[in-house]
């Protein structure tokens, strides 16, 4: 062999593995989609909201993203292992869209970015140091629901002739201490302001539900506000059922609980939130940092009324109010 086809044979050998590697297939970003339960109308719902986030900025899954689900299926104590089993994946980036999926997520990781959707005070809940400089790896939206104590008793002032006596049912305990007495100091400032009492029910389990409505029931209060977490989302049709029984007027934080049967809510477009939090991700993958991601609040609120429920409990909900509703239920 002369030099000349030495050489030549050197660069085709060199050659060989250089194409090989270009033929290799290019790594697409893994999103880790940590949920409570993916099943029902409401959680489909928000879990399009967010693919459809995703393929507005180009993402096609199975295509050039991947997610991989992890689904507590209603069983809340098993979200920790699920999001565990997310980061023994090692994805790029974990979407956890409520409270407890933020902080177990948060537990068993405080590398991976996390993305939240649907939080009512991520500060109070120790997920970021502040909304404008978030500080970690976590960042996302918030919801600000507990703001809107003022809104709710307004509507229902509105709509329920004679209001006097309202009960604030409520999970104590989901919020933290100081967040919760925060909320409840607004809620009695807005039921002061609006000339009602304001009643405070607790409900810690499932259980106690039925006895909350018989407790108020018994104080012959004129209207309900329910305000809660999770537990309340699963158990919103037999929330809505008692008070529809016991035909008491109700507003609600999220539009599932109307369309469960509830009267009528006023609160942020959660799916619209959801939707938002693909950008989040999409900023994420292509090199931004959660730390430098301020939370971002809703833009979008939405009044849902159900005239059904209305009809059913005796209710004439007034004209200037149904044409204030983005969404009417006949």
């Amino acid at each position: 062999m002369n030099r000349r086809e030495a050489i030549l044979t050197l660069i085709a050998l060199g050659a060989v593995p250089r194409a090989a590697e270009a033929q290799q297939p290019a790594k697409i970003p893994r999103i880790g989609y940590l949920a409570s339960n993916l099943a029902g109308s409401g959680p489909t719902r928000l879990h399009e909201a967010f693919r459809q986030g995703l393929r507005d900025l180009g993402y096609i899954e199975g295509r050039n993203v991947a997610i991989e689900y992890r689904d507590a299926e209603g069983k809340l104590e098993t979200l920790p292992a699920r999001a565990a089993e997310l980061v023994a994946l090692k994805v790029d980036v974990i979407f956890a869209p409520g409270t407890q999926h933020a902080l177990a997520a948060q537990q068993a990781t405080k590398t991976i970015p996390i993305v939240f959707a649907d939080i009512a005070d991520p500060v109070a809940r120790g997920l970021v140091t502040s909304l404008a400089r978030p500080g970690g790896n976590i960042t996302g939206l918030a919801n600000l629901q507990t703001y809107l104590v003022g809104k709710w008793l307004e509507l229902l002032k509105q709509a329920v002739p004679g209001l006097n006596h309202v009960a604030f049912l409520w999970e104590p305990g989901y919020l933290p201490e100081s967040a919760q007495r925060d909320l409840k100091e607004r809620a009695e400032a807005a039921a002061k302001a609006a000339g009602v009492r304001l009643r405070f029910v607790d409900v810690r389990t499932s259980e106690d539900i039925d006895r909350a409505f018989s407790d108020m029931i018994r104080s012959r209060v004129d209207a309900v506000i329910v305000w809660g977490g999770v537990m309340f989302i699963y158990e919103r049709g037999r929330i809505a059922e008692l008070a529809a029984k016991n035909r008491l007027p109700g507003t609600y934080t999220m539009s599932e609980f109307v369309d469960a049967g509830g009267l009528m809510s006023y609160s942020p477009n959660i799916a619209d939130n959801f939707r938002r939090a693909a950008n989040y991700v999409d900023k994420i993958l292509k090199g931004a940092k959660p730390a430098d991601l301020p939370v971002e609040q809703p833009t979008k609120f939405e009044l849902v009324i159900n005239l059904k429920t209305a009809n059913a409990i005796g209710l004439t909900i007034p004209p200037s109010v149904l044409h204030r509703a983005d969404r009417v239920i006949e």
